[in-house]
């Protein structure tokens, strides 16, 4: 790898960005299982699953758009960085595969919680008002707490949904981006056939100089030649007649 692509912000965002997915994959499986295990929205270990997702897709997000602002100002001149027309395709794709597999995410995140599991003999499991049905101040506080984790969750998602509004502009902004790339493409394919054909006449051009002098050296031979034949029967003549 040469220095000047060792030094490349992208390659470093890319590689950040990467590590950050490898390490929220682990954590989407397991909020996957801890969800469908939990019997409640509200449950303490969900939640905490749903936040440690929730942070790492924020920083991806932060990342993804840094890369996208990269590719975007390559894709307007990549030669002037470095780069062909692969290499950006490259770098297009990648952003569109991270963006897809974020928005899946996000996806899975805004579902809700499955339906309260059903334990042995088909019964379900009993209302913890059942126990303690004298206990006012209790309830009170419970219902409190659901109050307040529902707000907690429900900011949350308004956050997400900010977040992977702005991935799904991402995404469609790459696709743009990919269709102006193949219109560069087919002129820098226009250009080559166009600097082929110049090529070609000015070897043609060159072919025909080149015969044209050596014709004229030719003929300048034969003039030069013909010049001093001439002095020299001068010379004779006038020899004789002295």
């Amino acid at each position: 790898m040469s220095s000047a692509n060792y030094d490349d912000p992208f390659l470093q965002v890319q590689a950040d960005v990467l590590s950050t997915l490898d390490i929220t994959r682990p954590l989407f499986t397991s909020y996957l299982r801890i969800r469908s295990l939990a019997s409640t929205p509200l449950s303490p270990e969900l939640s905490q699953a749903r936040s440690e997702l929730e942070t790492n897709l924020q920083d991806l997000s932060t990342d993804l758009q840094d890369l996208v602002e990269s590719v975007r100002a390559a894709e307007k001149d990549p030669f002037r960085y470095g780069l062909d027309v692969a290499e950006v395709g490259r770098r297009r794709r990648l952003v569109e595969e991270v963006g897809g597999e974020i928005e899946d995410m996000r996806e899975e995140l805004v579902k809700a919680v499955a339906s309260t599991h059903v334990q042995g003999g088909g019964m379900g499991l009993p209302s913890p008002s059942a126990f303690d049905a004298e206990s006012p101040r209790e309830d009170d506080y419970g219902a409190f707490e659901q109050q307040r984790q529902v707000e907690i969750m429900h900011e949350q998602d308004e956050a997400l949904d900010g977040v992977f509004k702005t991935v799904g502009n991402l995404r469609e902004q790459a696709h743009v981006m990919g269709r102006e790339l193949e219109e560069q493409g087919e002129m820098l394919d226009e250009v080559d056939t166009l600097t082929d054909r110049l090529g070609g006449k000015l070897q043609g051009g060159m072919k025909k100089i080149t015969t044209i002098i050596r014709k004229n050296e030719d003929t300048m031979s034969s003039c030069c030649i013909g010049v001093l034949i001439f002095v020299l029967i001068l010379l004779l003549i006038l020899a004789i007649a002295l």
